[in-house]
């Protein structure tokens, strides 16, 4: 039966971790009775770091023509050339990798025509035909409506047809606005993140959908997220996974916040930090395997929380171990560099007693590799 929003505040406020736990896996259990969890060999593609947003929990960033450095400490920002993409992507082709993760910043007017988008999608296509094309957040997206414009429908038909296969679910943040106004401003409000995923659906685009908290959120907060992304699920049907992280605070402005004394007993207030630790991860990936009884899967998230906690996130309402992420830059820049290769993904997976299995975006199982993985660089 499904549950409501007060159901889940309550269940998170009043049960133990166990108990949230054992009734998550009882879920992911029947969902997913399958011997196997699953994981994907990918690569993160940072094509361009300039960025009109101000999004206050971003080390990554650079700002834009004007400012003499960016957040970064570096001289200005970047943008890859399509044989630099292109070299990044023969690597990850190398080790047997399928599928692509590439986003950027939200690239002011001037720097990058509409064209140059399509141009390299095409030239991905033509040089790597096989490679899956993950690429281009909702908030990318909307920017390209907004700078370009184009109706967000024409946005993503023209991408489309020029090899765009799904788009991921990164800018989601905490789908409330007023935490939206308060750490990520200049990028999409809620409204307007779901509409860029309900006119994907729309054309035919699957997505994953996330949630970052961690930060000034209430929990009544995060399961409000769970409610938007499960209400149009309802309607589209189009969320492969839902991915949820932590917030890492090193190196950023928002860690900076003042956090709540250690000591108060009181709810999260939505204004002082309140940071989440690998308890507070656990019990809301349980809660979201709860609420998000129309989404089928839900990846752990090593890449913030390590592995041991990656590999627990399996009893916890996860059936899928996330990307083995030959580069990953956005959460390293924030102090984080958990890293993990293909073996040890595999061992992790083999290890909690589920048979270790490649898949693609779809979440369908792809053949093992033919070649050893003993030799594959971590």
């Amino acid at each position: 039966m499904r549950i409501s929003a007060a159901e889940a505040l309550a269940l998170y406020s009043e049960s133990s971790i166990h108990e949230l736990g054992r009734r998550a896996h009882e879920i992911t259990s029947r969902l997913h009775p399958e011997s196997h969890r699953t994981y994907v060999v990918d690569r993160n593609i940072n094509y361009a770091n300039w960025c009109t947003a101000k999004c206050t929990f971003c080390n990554f960033k650079a700002t834009p023509p004007g400012s003499t450095r960016g957040r970064t400490g570096l001289p200005g920002g970047y943008v890859l050339s399509f044989e630099e993409i292109g070299r990044k992507i023969q690597e990850l082709v190398d080790i047997g990798g399928t599928q692509i993760l590439m986003q950027g910043g939200l690239v002011p007017p001037g720097i990058l025509p509409f064209q140059w988008y399509i141009d390299l999608l095409r030239f991905i296509r033509k040089s790597f035909p096989r490679i899956h094309v993950h690429a281009f957040s909702p908030p990318e997206i909307f920017a390209f409506h907004q700078v370009f414009g184009m109706p967000i429908r024409d946005v993503l038909l023209r991408l489309q047809a020029a090899g765009l296969d799904t788009i991921p679910g990164g800018g989601a943040e905490i789908l409330v606005d007023r935490v939206r106004d308060r750490i990520s401003r200049g990028k999409t409000r809620t409204g307007e993140y779901l509409e860029v995923m309900r006119q994907a659906h729309l054309v035919g685009m699957k997505t994953s959908i996330t949630m970052m908290f961690g930060h000034i959120e209430t929990v009544a907060e995060r399961i409000e997220h769970l409610a938007r992304v499960r209400e149009l699920q309802d309607e589209t049907g189009g969320f492969t996974a839902f991915i949820c992280w932590t917030f890492q605070p090193e190196q950023t402005p928002l860690g900076r916040l003042r956090q709540r004394p250690a000591n108060c007993t009181d709810p999260p207030d939505g204004k002082h930090l309140v940071l989440a630790g690998a308890h507070e991860y656990l019990k809301t990936l349980a809660v979201a395997r709860m609420m998000l009884d129309n989404v089928a899967n839900l990846q752990a998230s090593w890449v913030t929380q390590g592995p041991k906690i990656g590999q627990l996130a399996l009893f916890f309402g996860a059936n899928d171990m996330g990307s083995v992420m030959m580069e990953e830059n956005v959460v390293s820049a924030a102090g984080t560099t958990y890293r993990l290769n293909e073996k040890e993904i595999r061992h992790l997976i083999a290890d909690a007693g589920w048979q270790p299995r490649r898949r693609n975006c779809y979440y369908e199982l792809l053949n093992e590799p033919e070649r050893g993985i003993e030799d594959q660089p971590s």
